[in-house]
This record gives structure tokens, sequence and C-alpha cells, in this order.
């Protein structure tokens, strides 16, 4: 049968210093915690909120696909492959580490900024580094920020992960996808909705909360937007990643 997993809001570790208020859905950092090292191939996802002026220096990666939503304000991102680039509000970074890749994000606006960063493991290491930006148009449908065939807007990494993003309208009902072979997380970027699925009981999801479906094929789900601020990402993961 499917497995649902809730992560609410609360739960999350928590890191917070003067510059950085930062929510880990999964293990990161010094938080650790064996039950919590990611679903599937994706490892992080972290609900980032920047002061003016602050940000994160240059420091490695690699063998990771690592993307940035923007939700608030602007970020500038600068890399060893020679990019110097503002991501604003409504724009998709991703960047594939690959055999290695140096960067430093710094807010250089004078208000504080916000960002989803999310690791994807890649299904191949030691690829060339590679870097891309662009904004994309939310509907309130599925919009895809990361597909392995680039439809649409959308931008491909070296995984065949996928994440969409939608703002539903209230009433408006989303379907979670009904594939075998698949695992889905959810995560609430704002706002409030319902998750309902056959034999399922009622659940409201809000802002922060994170739930992931296994099997997803044995039921059928959708999410349901609650008020007009509802806004949320979904992961589209194999069920298990081929790194080789």
């Amino acid at each position: 049968m499917s497995t649902v997993l809730l992560r609410p809001a609360g739960d999350r570790f928590h890191s917070q210093r003067h510059w950085l208020d930062s929510w880990h859905s999964f293990s990161f950092g010094s938080h650790h915690d064996p039950n919590w090292m990611g679903f599937g191939p994706l490892r992080v996802i972290n609900d980032d909120t920047i002061a003016a002026g602050e940000g994160f220096g240059m420091h490695p990666h690699r063998d990771m696909e690592i993307i940035t939503v923007m939700v608030e304000g602007e970020l500038t991102h600068a890399d060893s492959l020679g990019h110097s680039e503002v991501l604003r509000a409504g724009e998709v970074q991703r960047m594939s580490a690959g055999s290695g890749i140096v960067h430093s994000e710094i807010n250089r606006s004078n208000a504080p900024c916000r960002l989803l960063q999310i690791w994807i493991e890649p299904e191949q290491c030691d690829l060339a580094p590679a870097y891309e930006q662009k904004p994309i148009t939310i509907a309130s449908d599925w919009t895809a920020l990361i597909h392995p065939d680039a439809v649409g807007e959308a931008m491909a990494i070296a995984s065949s992960a996928q994440l969409w993003r939608a703002r539903p309208e209230p009433g408006q009902s989303l379907p979670i996808p009904h594939e075998p072979e698949l695992r889905i997380w959810i995560q609430v970027i704002d706002g409030e909705l319902e998750l309902r699925g056959d034999g399922d009981s009622m659940q409201v999801l809000k802002c922060g909360d994170g739930l992931g479906i296994a099997n997803p094929q044995l039921t059928q789900r959708h999410l349901t937007g609650l008020n007009r601020s509802a806004d949320v990402l979904m992961f589209a993961c194999p069920e298990t990643p081929q790194v080789e």
C-alpha cells in the first residue's frame, strides 16, 4: 500500500544566526537524524531567509544537483565558472556541481530575501559543472520547473527527477501523479492546501509543511487550494537513484 510521511513545519530542523533563518526538512549541517536523511534522491530542502547585505561566501560543492527557487527579494550568485547573476523572485536557478564548483550567494539588496534551496542526487558523478537560471511563470496548475525533457520553460538536471510548482485558486484541485515506481514529495511554500485520496482521511497542509508519498500508484490523490496565498512545490523522483 501507499506510504505517507508527514513533516510538519514546526518539526523541521532550525538554524538561526543574526543574518540567517533556515528551516531544514531533512538532516543538514549539524542537524542529523537517521530517520530524516532525505526522500529517495531528494536530499535537502532548506527554506532560507537571508538578511540584507548578508549571505554565504565562496564554498564548494561536488556531485549534487542544486536548485534554488526564489520566493521573495533577490540574491546575487557568483561561481568559479565565471557567472555573476542576480536571482530574483519568480526565477529558478539550477547548478550541476558535477566534478566540482565553488560559488557564493549574497543578498546585496536592502531587504531580506527568501528562497528554497533543494539538493538532488545526480544519476552520474564527475560530470562537467553547469549553471542556468531563468524566470518561470507559475500558473494555477502544475508548472514544470525541472524536467528531464525540459518541457515548457523547465530546465533539465543530471537526474530523472521532476520539480513542479503551482498556485491554485481556492477550491481548485491539483492531481498528484499516479505512476508506478515514483516517490512524491509535497512542500508548501505558502498558504494552505487540502490533501485527499481514495480511502485517506483529509489532511490540511500549511506553510512549511512537507509530505512524502511512496507507491503513489496505489491511491489516487489530489491537492486543493484553500486560500489565495496557496503556493506549493511537488517533486516526482524515481524510487531509487542510479548513481554511476
